[in-house]
């Protein structure tokens, strides 16, 4: 097998959706629906909150989760899996409320957990079967799709040994099989790379991706690892204390990072910046030798080196400004309040 990843001639199109679901068709009403909407969302444990008053929608082919540990993050999941069930407020995924359409939901749902949830002594295909048989799917299908899934991640040829003599890396393998085998529309995963070495954790982002890029199934993605959920995901919720700290779109971020750029010049630049100015972008002088401008729509850089032409002004080095999701999250955490200027819940299409 090569690479263990494409064993089968279309892996997503039989293994990360089904073609209707066990749930039945769509409903085309539904397409516009967001995948996740947070609606007052609140949960505790006791006396204790959890979770507190989450509102706003997710839409994303690939969403982040991250904060703190004890931030709320898992509680999250487990709440819109069904396991907790909300204090107040609700959510709803597709459409359903989880509150009465759990079971619909679970349908359409897949789950890979940060825990391992094995029975040691089954084999791994008989174990990714019997997990999708959970989710509705009848058994000689189910016996199929295990077949799929297993070798689509890479374990085809153990898909019979016991899952009890897995290594780490196949164990987290075999726990993306068992949430993608029943053609999930949303997957939830749970630190997918953790504890992997460099090339098992390449692995599972090139896994992670490849399903994103499917189109077929949207992700929920839970990590600490900053890197993981930069190279995966589009939207980013950031969670601190039981509340959204911050929402971004990192998409978003990403295209308007390349209107602001950083200039260092050598040469006569006073006519230069003026004829910068006529352009109609704003800039700002730093140093001696270094600007800081923001790009109009019509404007591009090969305007900016034909002026530095016409006035024999060098440009030695250009670099868009670009906010990592590393200072996005090390804002949200220093002040909790969407650090980078944005509001402390999602943006709620339906009521602008």
């Amino acid at each position: 097998m090569e690479n263990g990843v494409n064993n089968i001639a279309d892996p997503l199109a039989s293994v990360a959706v089904l073609p209707d679901g066990p749930d039945g068709p769509d409903e085309p009403a539904k397409l516009a629906e967001p995948v996740i909407h947070l609606d007052g969302l609140s949960v505790q444990f006791g006396k204790r909150p959890i979770l507190k008053e989450l509102r706003g929608e997710l839409r994303g082919r690939a969403i982040g989760l991250l904060g703190p540990n004890g931030a709320g993050k898992t509680t999250l999941i487990h709440t819109l899996l069904g396991f907790h069930p909300p204090s107040s407020g609700t959510a709803h995924i597709f459409g359903r409320d989880i509150r009465n359409g759990a079971k619909q939901i679970r349908t359409q749902i897949g789950y890979m957990p940060e825990r391992d949830s094995f029975i040691a002594n089954m084999s791994c295909v008989h174990f990714v079967r019997l997990m999708a048989e959970l989710s509705g799917l009848p058994s000689e299908a189910a016996l199929e799709r295990a077949h799929e899934a297993l070798f689509y991640v890479g374990l085809g040829e153990a898909r019979y040994r016991q899952l009890g003599t897995y290594s780490l890396g196949m164990k987290q393998l075999a726990k993306l099989a068992q949430a993608i085998v029943h053609g999930p529309r949303l997957i939830f995963l749970d630190e997918p790379t953790n504890g992997l070495d460099p090339p098992a954790r390449q692995r599972m982002i090139e896994l992670v991706r490849q399903i994103r890029d499917s189109g077929k199934a949207h992700i929920l993605l839970s990590s600490h690892l900053l890197r993981d959920v930069e190279e995966c995901c589009e939207e980013i919720l950031i969670i601190k204390d039981g509340r959204i700290a911050v929402y971004c779109n990192l998409e978003e971020e990403r295209r308007a990072n390349r209107k602001f750029l950083e200039l260092e010049t050598r040469g006569d630049r006073e006519a230069f910046v003026e004829a910068i100015g006529t352009l109609g972008c704003e800039y700002a002088l730093t140093s001696e030798r270094r600007l800081k401008l923001i790009l109009q729509d019509d404007v591009d850089i090969r305007n900016l080196y034909q002026l530095a032409g016409e006035h024999k002004v060098q440009i030695r080095r250009l670099n868009f400004k670009r906010d990592s999701l590393e200072d996005i999250f090390l804002k949200a955490m220093e002040d909790g309040n969407g650090g980078v200027g944005h509001a402390a819940s999602l943006p709620d299409r339906g009521k602008q």
